[in-house]
């Protein structure tokens, strides 16, 4: 049987999530409103940042450095820190090639910060 290859020789993998997927899953959170800014997704609760959509493969979840160091650690196929957001309580997500539970996770440790902040 054959599989189908990336342009890279890569095997290909359907996406674990989909933005619409994150959007219930995030939605589900009590207290967690969508909005859109230049027609991309973010997630807030009580006006506070949970997450951000980057495009339709990757978002951006809120993690205090100590989970996002956990994260890093435990998914590196899943979750990076662009330099960028080196400084930032923020890791990026893989949708079209990361661990869906690791993500699920991700978004309510977001939602939880975020209440204990608020």
């Amino acid at each position: 049987m054959l599989y189908p290859v990336t342009a890279g020789g890569q095997p290909w993998k359907a996406a674990l999530l989909q933005i619409g997927e994150v959007a219930r899953l995030a939605e589900a959170l009590e207290g967690v409103r969508r909005t859109t800014a230049d027609g991309l997704a973010q997630w807030r609760y009580h006006g506070r940042l949970v997450a951000r959509q980057l495009d339709d493969a990757r978002m951006v979840i809120r993690a205090d450095f100590e989970y996002r160091d956990w994260l890093l650690r435990q998914f590196p196929g899943t979750f990076s820190v662009p330099a960028r957001y080196s400084k930032h309580m923020m890791v990026v997500a893989d949708l079209a090639r990361g661990d869906a539970g690791a993500i699920e996770d991700a978004l309510e440790q977001a939602w939880q910060l975020q209440r204990r902040a608020g």
